[in-house]
């Protein structure tokens, strides 16, 4: 009975000071090294893997994203339309087409 109150410590200590895995600022490198985007928000959908996804956004660029946010309070965003969208859509990867009318 002596150790499960030094587990319950270890493991609210572990809880405490565990880091977390989530990225406040995404920025993506165009070839020629200019920003095209910098936001909180990714750029294309993270269900998928990255060389999946942003070939298909930005051909030929970089992604990186960080834990702190810094400059990324005044967003940039000269992406396409549609990779905006693609952020939370399924950008064609492996998605059913669309049903035809049945008339």
């Amino acid at each position: 009975m002596i150790r499960f109150p030094y587990a319950t410590a270890a493991l609210l200590a572990a809880a405490f000071f565990s880091q977390s895995a989530a990225a406040s600022c995404y920025v993506v490198y165009g070839p020629d090294q200019d920003i095209v985007y910098r936001a909180p928000q990714p750029p294309v959908d993270l269900s998928y893997q990255i060389h999946q996804t942003l070939p298909q956004v930005a051909p030929g660029s970089t992604l990186v994203f960080s834990p702190d946010n810094h400059n990324c309070d005044l967003p940039i965003n000269k992406l396409p339309l549609a990779s905006a969208q693609g952020a939370t859509g399924s950008m064609g990867m492996g998605g059913r087409p669309a049903r035809a009318d049945r008339s």
